[in-house]
């Protein structure tokens, strides 16, 4: 994971990475005395400063200039992972943070809600995606039927969906006998449709999918729906672990 940079840089590079001003409008806001560097109004848009450390102001808001950012959110339902779409919304219009350089770590399907990792650190977002790497993602589905323990076994064991190859084994888990429909399915790979694939290739098609966990990150059962936050000290420091391969 890269750390973050205390090089100084450009503010309109800085306000043209938020997304919040072109560099040929930031030259137009410095002239009109728009931008501030630590309550100093820029004379010119080249002035340099450190997003860490200095408190950049447009139009007198103080702005977040964090170079790298790492947010959770809790994806809801009918919304797609995509950066922007014509016909639908996507996560990124519902964040109130619009630097163009975020992305998802991985997407969810239009009606699969849970948890996303968006980020600007491309390199983590490599690390998370890596097929040789098998991040576990832990998903909750609701399933029309009941699974036998012949089920189980192709589910855990390995399951041809059509793909080349059958799937890497998944772990299967039913907690609550009286709701065995409900299932919670550990994967440590990403196909398209996978989760879906895999239980209608059992005769249990899924009726409701949700994903709580993804590699160290455990869904926080306070964030609601739609909404989006910082990921914590220990969150970040599972991810570090992760990288550096611990």
């Amino acid at each position: 994971m890269h750390k973050n940079s205390v090089k100084k840089v450009r503010v309109d590079k800085v306000l043209s990475n938020l997304g919040l001003l072109s560099r040929n409008d930031g030259r137009t806001a410095a002239k009109r005395g728009r931008i501030a560097i630590n309550g100093v109004i820029c004379k010119t848009s080249d002035e340099k400063c450190d997003p860490l450390s200095d408190e950049i102001s447009l139009d007198g808001v103080v702005i977040d200039a964090r170079p790298l950012v790492y947010y959770m959110l809790n994806k809801p339902a009918g919304v797609i992972t995509a950066n922007d779409d014509k016909f639908s919304k996507t996560v990124f219009d519902i964040m109130e943070d619009k630097r163009v350089d975020l992305a998802a770590v991985g997407r969810l399907d239009k009606d699969t809600t849970g948890i996303l990792l968006i980020t600007n650190d491309g390199a983590l977002n490599h690390r998370m995606l890596s097929p040789k790497h098998h991040v576990p993602k832990t998903y909750q589905v609701l399933i029309d039927g009941i699974l036998t323990d012949t089920d189980i076994k192709l589910l855990e064991t390995g399951i041809d969906i059509g793909d080349e190859k059958p799937t890497l084994p998944a772990k299967v888990e039913i907690k609550d006998t009286e709701n065995p429909q409900h299932v919670a399915i550990t994967l440590t790979e990403g196909r398209y449709h996978q989760v879906k694939r895999m239980f209608e290739a059992v005769g249990t098609p899924v009726l409701k999918l949700h994903r709580s966990d993804f590699g160290p990150l455990k869904l926080d059962e306070n964030l609601a729906e739609g909404c989006y936050r910082d990921l914590t000290e220990e969150e970040m420091a599972a991810l570090e672990a992760l990288m550096s391969g611990k």
